[in-house]
């Protein structure tokens, strides 16, 4: 393809795009194609010649888009907002243009740079003190692992450059919430601290940890002569955004080695918000912390941002340095492949530079209020409503609830709450989705989509009273 060709088809795809998250709540919220439909219309083989792009932005539209499930849709309430703002989506696209790779500071300064300045603008608008230095990873996940590495290291004084854990005279245990994310445990198993040292702490009625179980747990290993290495906070649950109490979980650790992860991937959008700052009160004690601008906020997936209080800690364990990456800007510069797993980094800070430059804080803050609001309306008219039940509480955007019939208990309980959300799901009016919870299933209602307003969320509301009576 000619750069102008790219031209051409550069602004079909840019027309395609608005055309589509200007009509995308005239769609189905949730893909209608059956398992495999997707495939059966693509060939078995590449093709040999070139095609005409034209086909491809044909196919896009017959045989992708019916595929798709639309997370912009103003009637998602799925999994978590995942808000990639138009303008967070050109600094992507900018990103992918200048093909850029991120191995060292001389590769491409502004690529670091404008990292720093990103990362930092974000440390500011959530309140952040300046002993914070931030980098963008790709996931959350990724920087939980990264948290548990470096709690690792700090526990056996380096142990990876001697015999790692295979060379420690104890086990070494990790210590989170029995509603953390998944990624928590997995992140463990993968930094080697093995499925038999970890804890799943007990939680309140609210759903969060229990700093006094957490104080009787660490203390229990300790006398079994096992060694407590970290804990990981969680300010909003996946489950039902609880938030566990960091101050409180801070101050059982103080004095201690233990490393401290708060896990705001999620509600660190809402520390924007300085009424919500709250929530993560005590975090200032922490080793580290994980928020994802690509979901509430709105930068285009995929962009997390790790930060961390001793980046020296960070870079020893984590650097590389190869003598053909090296150069004489090397010691008064940041070279992030010193500061996560891969060696190549993408330019991900564009478009999180793009998105804040373009809503300003103002503008941000003004659509995460928007969306508590809504969520304060929904749960407002769910209390309010004989044969529905709140289940858990309502700290920010995202609502537990179950309807409950009288006289319908147990699995027909939840045979009734899968299959109307189910059938909601299916109707294409909206996308919810059921979860576990003290082991009944109810149904999540998750508000942020960019475009929900007060009137999708009354239709949702009415669309779910009308699915439970038939």
């Amino acid at each position: 393809m000619t750069p102008e060709e790219f031209r051409t088809f550069g602004h079909a795809i840019v027309d395609w795009i608005a055309d589509y998250r200007a009509g995308v709540a005239t769609r189905p919220v949730m893909a209608q194609t059956a398992p495999g439909a997707v495939r059966a219309q693509l060939p078995t083989a590449p093709p040999q010649q070139p095609e005409p792009f034209e086909n491809v932005l044909a196919d896009l539209e017959s045989v992708v888009v019916p595929g798709m499930t639309h997370w912009q849709h103003p009637q998602f309430y799925g999994y978590f907002p995942s808000n990639g703002t138009l303008a967070s989506v050109l600094g992507d696209f900018a990103s992918t243009g200048f093909g850029a790779i991120g191995l060292a500071w001389q590769a491409s300064p502004a690529l670091t740079e404008v990292e720093e300045v990103a990362t930092d603008w974000l440390r500011q608008m959530t309140g952040l003190s300046d002993r914070w230095q931030g980098v963008i990873q790709d996931t959350a996940s990724t920087s939980t692992l990264l948290a548990l590495i470096c709690a690792r290291e700090r526990a056996t004084s380096y142990g990876l450059a001697r015999g790692g854990l295979q060379g420690e005279p104890a086990p070494l245990v990790v210590y989170t919430s029995a509603y953390s994310h998944s990624s928590v445990d997995k992140a463990a198993l993968l930094a080697g601290f093995g499925k038999d040292n970890i804890r799943h702490v007990a939680c309140d009625t609210a759903y969060a940890m229990r700093a006094d179980a957490l104080a009787d747990a660490i203390a229990a290993d300790r006398a079994a002569g096992r060694v407590p290495c970290a804990v990981v906070a969680t300010t909003g649950t996946t489950t039902t955004t609880a938030l566990d109490p960091v101050q409180a979980i801070a101050d059982v650790i103080a004095g201690t080695n233990l490393w401290l992860h708060v896990d705001a991937a999620m509600a660190g959008s809402a520390m924007v918000l300085p009424e919500c700052r709250w929530m993560w009160a005590g975090v200032e004690a922490a080793d580290s912390v994980v928020l994802n601008p690509h979901k509430w906020l709105g930068a285009a997936f995929d962009c997390t941002v790790y930060y961390v209080r001793d980046p020296e800690h960070l870079v020893r364990v984590m650097s590389t340095n190869p003598s053909y990456l090296q150069s004489s800007a090397d010691g008064r510069v940041k070279n992030y492949r010193d500061w996560g797993i891969p060696l190549g980094r993408r330019f991900r800070a564009l478009k999180l530079w793009f998105l804040i430059r373009e809503q300003g804080v103002s503008g941000l803050q003004a659509r995460l209020r928007r969306d508590l609001d809504n969520a304060r309306w929904l749960t407002a008219q769910v209390a309010g409503t004989a044969g529905w039940r709140l289940l858990a509480p309502v700290p920010l955007q995202t609502i537990c609830l179950r309807h409950e019939p009288p006289g319908l208990m147990d699995g027909a309980l939840d045979t009734h709450t899968q299959a109307w959300c189910d059938r909601l799901n299916r109707s294409g009016q909206a996308y919810l989705t059921p979860a576990m919870l003290d082991g009944r299933w109810m149904v999540r209602v998750s508000i942020g989509a960019e475009q929900t307003e007060r009137v999708h969320v009354e239709r949702l509301w009415a669309a779910m009273q009308h699915e439970v009576t038939r």
